[in-house]
């Protein structure tokens, strides 16, 4: 299995989020069901590794906590590949992050190589047109989506397939509410 952790995206934030797609030629655009905020990838595993990662990820607790999508930006300098929609700086999720992460590496999965930088992936890009990608950075550099509530982060298994990834969700781990009571 090949799995990664992350937030799920409320239908309203998704349906923000399609209304900024289009206009770069080249790219790939998320469907709705594909929109998530990666906590952590942790790549392929066995029945017994994704066990234990169950386990060690039922027992993160914290607090629910509010989250906004602001902004937008790309990855890959010289060859970009990728545009997404950042996220308004929150000292919870990066809370959340850490002890998803400190989970993960203590029932023996490596430190994951990348630097964590909240975003959701908007589009994947193939040879796009440069001129059209930087107008559409442009255009909605000040995108704001509804503020949101995390009540929740999951554990995703994914496939690849010609047409993208296929995201299932494998479980859900429910963060407490302001009472200290698991959220429902």
């Amino acid at each position: 299995m090949r799995l990664f952790v992350a937030l799920p995206i409320p239908r309203n934030v998704a349906q923000s989020i399609m209304l900024i797609q289009g206009g770069v030629p080249g790219a790939r655009w998320q469907t709705a069901e594909q929109l998530h905020i990666t906590l952590r990838f942790i790549g392929e595993v066995d029945g017994r590794e994704a066990t234990m990662l169950d386990d060690a990820l039922a027992g993160i607790r914290t607090s629910a906590f509010d989250l906004q999508l602001h902004g937008v930006g790309q990855f890959g300098n010289k060859q970009p590949h990728t545009l997404w929609a950042g996220i308004r700086k929150s000292d919870a999720l990066e809370h959340l992050q850490r002890k998803v992460d400190k989970a993960i590496r203590r029932v023996g999965q490596p430190q994951d190589a990348h630097k964590f930088t909240p975003h959701v992936t908007v589009a994947r890009l193939r040879n796009p047109e440069s001129g059209k990608m930087i107008a559409w950075l442009a255009d909605h550099g000040l995108f704001n989506s509804p503020e949101f509530r995390v009540d929740a982060f999951h554990l995703y298994s994914s496939r690849l397939t010609s047409d993208g990834s296929i995201y299932a969700v494998e479980r859900e781990y429910p963060l407490e509410s302001s009472d200290g009571k698991i959220a429902d």
